[in-house]
């Protein structure tokens, strides 16, 4: 199949899914859209919102409508290790038997990953960024297709850890989920208080997953659009020449080179599953936000002043 039918059959596929997943989550389609984006450029989500806004759901509904092994992992401060990666015991001839954890899978759900100590959070690091896992000095491959999605709650601070820096820049996208409009707020409720089940039917498989990953890697950019994603993300750094006058005053560290890594990939997931053949600017602006949001830190004048994320990230463009 070539890159042109192989890209046709990826648009197809991805308004099916989409068409799936709303027979159940109703509204947060940006959320959604980047979530899929994430999945199809083997990247991983942290999705941000109050408790109700079905954050679980909503991976739990992409993973079946994808037809992928799910598993949920509920952190909690006494979680540890071995309770996400698995450990070895002996068996009944004194042998060493390593038991599998639910880091073994094709999408985690890491619940409120902020509940844990960082030395548990650690724990995913090597997951996520090789797709390996080490035991007792051994190697262990995990599955492909790989994805980590977690969840944090932005309101209760209490009893949290918050991810340290290097944890955060694992994660493609930081995305935020809002509270519904009223229209949207009504059918929610319509459809979640009567008795009515919804069958999900998968519209991807783990080898469709694959083959949009390598094909999306292969479409072509300009060099033009690349020096932007580049320049942009370069911006956010308040030492560099070209940061405005809001990121030298308000921004302590800006985004490093993985964040331009993930404006190309994200640019061509979004231009794919649109249906161009290669992304341009507005594609890596389209991503932009859920990208660099994550990765710069804010100083106190900022926090002082109600400066956000948003309104730096705006003055990048």
């Amino acid at each position: 199949m070539s890159d042109v039918e192989e890209l046709s059959k990826l648009v197809d596929k991805y308004n099916l899914l989409k068409q799936e997943i709303g027979k159940i989550i109703i509204g947060q389609n940006k959320a959604v859209d980047l979530i899929i984006l994430s999945i199809l450029s083997g990247g991983h989500s942290l999705l941000i919102g109050v408790p109700g806004l079905a954050k679980t759901l909503m991976v739990q509904t992409i993973s079946n409508s994808l037809g992928l092994d799910f598993k949920r992992i509920q952190f909690t401060p006494d979680l540890m290790p071995s309770d996400i990666l698995g450990s070895e015991i002996l068996d009944e001839n004194n042998q060493f038997k390593f038991i599998k954890g639910p880091i073994f899978s094709n999408i985690i759900l890491a619940d409120e990953i902020n509940r844990t100590p960082p030395k548990t959070q650690a724990a995913l690091l090597e997951a996520m960024q090789e797709k390996t896992v080490t035991v007792a000095g051994h190697h262990h491959i995990l599955a492909k297709p790989f994805f980590v999605l977690a969840t944090q709650n932005p309101i209760e601070q209490e009893g949290t850890y918050p991810l340290p820096e290097a944890q955060l820049d694992r994660f493609m996208f930081s995305i935020n989920l809002d509270y519904p409009s009223f229209k949207e707020e009504i059918s929610i409720v319509k459809a979640t208080t009567s008795d009515v089940d919804v069958d999900l039917n998968s519209q991807m498989s783990g080898e469709d997953i694959v083959a949009f990953q390598h094909l999306i890697r292969r479409i072509p950019i300009a060099d033009n659009v690349i020096e932007y994603a580049v320049k942009l993300v370069s911006k956010t750094r308040p030492a560099s020449e070209n940061a405005p006058d809001l990121v030298k005053n308000y921004i302590d560290w800006g985004a490093g080179p993985r964040a331009s890594q993930n404006l190309i990939l994200g640019a061509k997931a979004n231009a794919a599953v649109h249906g161009k053949y290669s992304p341009d600017i507005e594609d890596v602006q389209a991503v932009a936000y859920a990208i660099l949001k994550h990765r710069i830190v804010k100083n106190y004048k900022a926090e002082a002043e109600g400066i956000s994320e948003m309104q730096i990230i705006e003055s990048l463009f």
